[in-house]
């Protein structure tokens, strides 16, 4: 019987409960290696920014447009980059202090992608000459940057490897404007040299995005107290499990280290890393200054000039150039497996020693030898003889010195340190680059001999002055200088009068901490206003409190670097 209560008794359909979908994302060796590639990205970039101009400027289109360029004008186009590249390398040592290594990314790809823009539509020599220094600009960040941040996301047992992986980025992109440079030699308009500028610009734009996707550096988040991003992407990098023990005692070993820079009361300034660490400083630059010094750059910007000088002629010397930069690429690989195994003094006196000293020198030598001779088969023993030096430094001299600053300055003052030894790359780049041509008109083949003097001097300065730095953490290089003992009686020292530390914020456990998850709403624009703030205070309380299993890590890893290195070390079969 109906009622006007009669109700539809049938079940309504059932409503699944809807879950967000976990986010996917890279932990351990896959992800260590994505940033690793990443970053030679960034290297890629000013490798390509040298090798680009040394095949335009030999080009019939180019010279007709700039009405015939003198060495002087041709040295200047050429090398002004090193000038913007010298002035922002200072600058990013506060800047990468500031805002961190991913920041200081974002702007080097972004100003020199404003550089690449106005090189491509330059209509004169003036212009030309401000794009260069724009894009040098973009090149100072991303050189000093990059080594820093790819030695403080890399384990000490690959953290030389993947150091080299980065350099061989560099010298790809060097292969790759040469190439880029004959391929358009092709096009008869000025495009033959307007295209492989313009690639500047996509290659810049393609760094700017991709560094908003790649992690800070764990050792910038923990030394400006944001210990729980720092944590997880120190857990991410050992595999993503937030518990592991080999990424806590990291976490510790580096929050000790900052709270012990801090202790010293020193500050971070220039003056203070220039009184303490004199000697580290000194190395760091002059392992820069003799990768210059050594005779790379007179090869890499002119190489076209030097085999049209021993006879090749138009795009041929552009084709030499470009089989010359493959073996130069090739060459960069031995490194990659040796230099975590024979440490990085034996590559670096083997590059200049007895055997690879011969090569290096000699090659120069001989260069300045066949040209003096001028005979017919001169063209061909030139080319070897360049080949044979671009593939002795590029195995040693090449990669190293971006490898042996980062690894030897501490943290509290990492990124100005390498700054200065990238300033110094920079500068001596300078130098050689601008004066090559006109050396090259005046003093012809004696040029090579005095750059087969400085391979000698080089051999010399690391045989007597570089300490080995071969699987040592960061947080431990202070024993390879000795000056471990001096900073633990300063430590000391502070601690007995500094005041007893809150037992609120000593409860088990609470250090490392557990990260949390970020806000939705929380903005990655932050660092712009870091930029020109004072930095966050130093977090005073901190007390690390180590469970029982990684007691023996942690206290192991502090008195010796060999048995972190073990805790480091990844499975691989041993040599």
């Amino acid at each position: 019987m109906d009622s006007e209560f009669d109700f539809d008794l049938q079940p309504p359909a059932m409503i699944m409960p809807t879950y967000p979908k976990p986010r996917r994302r890279l932990v351990g060796k896959p992800l260590l290696y994505t940033i690793s590639i990443f970053a030679s990205l960034g290297v890629f970039l000013f490798g390509y920014d040298q090798g680009v101009m040394s095949g335009i400027i030999t080009g019939p289109h180019f010279i007709k447009y700039f009405d015939t360029p003198g060495p002087i004008e041709v040295g200047t186009m050429v090398s002004v980059l090193e000038i913007g590249a010298f002035v922002t390398s200072i600058a990013a040592g506060r800047v990468g202090d500031t805002i961190g290594r991913k920041g200081t990314l974002l702007i080097g790809g972004v100003v020199f992608t404003l550089g690449g823009a106005v090189q491509t539509f330059a209509n004169g020599f003036w212009m030309m000459v401000v794009g260069r220094i724009v894009s040098g600009f973009g090149v100072g960040l991303l050189s000093t940057i990059v080594p820093i941040y790819q030695s403080e996301i890399s384990p000490p047992s690959h953290r030389g490897a993947l150091a080299c992986v980065e350099f061989t980025g560099n010298i790809f992109g060097y292969a790759f404007s040469v190439w880029t440079d004959y391929f358009c030699s092709f096009i008869d308009s000025d495009l033959a040299w307007r295209i492989p500028l313009s690639l500047q610009c996509v290659i810049g734009a393609i760094l700017a995005a991709g560094s908003l996707l790649i992690p800070e550096s764990p050792r910038w988040l923990i030394d400006t107290d944001q210990d729980d991003e720092g944590m997880r992407i120190l857990a991410d990098l050992h595999g993503g499990d937030l518990d592991d023990p080999i990424a806590k005692a990291e976490f510790n070993e580096i929050k000790d280290k900052v709270l012990m820079e801090r202790q010293t009361g020193e500050g971070r300034s220039y003056a203070m890393m220039w009184r303490r660490y004199k000697r580290r400083v000194l190395l760091a630059m002059s392992s820069q200054a003799f990768a210059q010094l050594n005779g790379i750059n007179v090869i890499s910007y002119y190489a076209p000039r030097v085999f049209e000088q021993a006879g090749w002629i138009g795009r041929q010397a552009i084709l030499m150039t470009g089989i010359n930069s493959l073996i130069y690429v090739l060459s960069t690989l031995p490194p990659w497996y040796l230099v975590d195994r024979w440490g990085r003094r034996p590559i670096l006196l083997s590059g200049a020693s007895v055997q690879l000293l011969i090569k290096m020198a000699l090659a120069l030598s001989a260069t300045g030898f066949w040209m003096f001779l001028d005979v017919p088969w001169t063209p061909n023993a030139v080319v070897v003889s360049v080949i044979i030096y671009n593939a002795a430094f590029g195995y040693s001299w090449g990669p190293i010195p971006w490898l042996y600053p980062p690894e030897i300055m501490p943290l509290a003052v990492r990124a100005k340190g390498v700054s200065l030894s990238t300033c110094t790359n920079w500068a001596f780049n300078y130098i050689v680059g601008a004066g090559t041509p006109w050396l090259q008109d005046v003093i012809h083949w004696r040029l090579y001999f005095m750059h087969a003097f400085f391979c000698v001097c080089s051999f010399v300065l690391v045989y007597f002055l570089y300490p080995e730095t071969k699987g040592v953490p960061l947080e431990e290089m202070d024993a390879v200088f000795g000056e471990e003992s001096e900073k633990a009686q300063e430590m000391r020292t502070s601690l007995e009068h500094a005041p007893l530390i809150s037992s609120s914020r000593t409860a088990a456990n609470s250090y490392p901490p557990k990260p949390v998850q970020r806000s939705a709403g929380r903005s990655g624009g932050g660092w712009l206003g870091r930029l020109f703030g004072p930095r966050s205070p130093g977090n005073a309380a901190y007390h690390p409190i180590e469970t029982e299993e990684l007691t023996t890590l942690h206290t192991e890893g502090r008195h010796s670097h060999s048995n972190r290195e073990d805790a480091f070390r990844d499975t691989r079969p041993e040599d």
